[in-house]
């Protein structure tokens, strides 16, 4: 048996069935005057519901109302990366160093959890659309003692081209003040916890399709188009909270780039 229900106030990202037409979705939007609530499906589907009785959260019956209006909140104690935050203090000026990404995905996520960290250290970081011309953006950057550069890699193991890229930057002239490290991923969609996105595991997509065509279609999500892509990676990004959302493969290669390229 379920139970009786209980009264759970409706916050946004909270997940719920709405039971007389087994409509599951995350909520998105909350009309306090209207006592409405909007839920989206997986496939980015959007529906009106009253709040009230006939809701399941995990299977449990809920009665959702109206979210608690409270006082303004205290300031954030922690950054999205789990720092101590410091506020009041002005965004340094930009260093020298940067931390280079492979892609616009990889910069937005990074922006999203570390964005407060690196902008009291002063840290750019830049998206060069791929790999494979990398050892040309580090000669034009012209790397140095006070100019280091951090480079973070998606599908860096061994046996990659990604690998065989890193390998030889690192062994060039320019390798001396680059440090280059990766995550396991084919993409850093993966790197996002997928139970935050309401599913178990990434699927495993035949390397024949591309990757993110293939992800969302066996995920069920709108594929057809480059705008498609663009909105199945909103909606995983909004999963996103902070650091705690992310697999810690990735944690602990951004902090190591970030160490690298504040050193003094």
């Amino acid at each position: 048996m379920r139970g009786r229900a209980k009264e759970q106030p409706a916050e946004i990202g909270l997940v719920v069935e709405e039971v007389t037409t087994e409509w599951c979705g995350e909520i998105v939007g909350i009309d306090r005057d209207l006592r409405t609530i909007t839920l989206e499906d997986r496939k980015y589907r959007r529906r009106t519901f009253p709040m009230g009785p006939g809701y399941l959260i995990e299977g449990s019956p809920v009665i959702l109302t109206a979210p608690v209006q409270v006082a303004a909140p205290a300031r954030a104690t922690r950054t999205a990366s789990g720092s101590v935050a410091v506020h009041d203090v002005k965004a340094r000026v930009a260093r020298q160093s940067r931390i280079f990404v492979e892609g616009r995905h990889d910069a937005e996520l990074v922006e999203k959890v570390w964005g407060d960290d690196l902008r009291i250290e002063g840290v750019v970081v830049e998206f060069l659309g791929g790999v494979d011309d990398l050892a040309e953006h580090l000669r034009a950057f012209k790397p140095g003692p006070d100019r280091r550069v951090g480079v973070l890699v998606d599908h860096l193991v061994p046996g990659s081209k990604e690998s065989r890229i890193a390998q030889s930057v690192m062994r060039s002239d320019v390798g001396k003040h680059v440090l280059i490290v990766g995550h396991p991923f084919i993409d850093v969609w993966q790197a996002v916890k997928p139970e935050r996105l309401g599913f178990d595991r990434w699927p495993d997509v035949p390397r024949s399709i591309e990757w993110k065509k293939g992800t969302c279609q066996l995920l069920g999500w709108p594929h057809r188009d480059q705008t498609d892509i663009a909105r199945a990676w909103k909606h995983i990004l909004g999963g996103v909270r902070g650091f705690q959302d992310l697999d810690p493969t990735l944690l602990g290669r951004v902090e190591e780039l970030i160490d690298f390229v504040t050193a003094q």
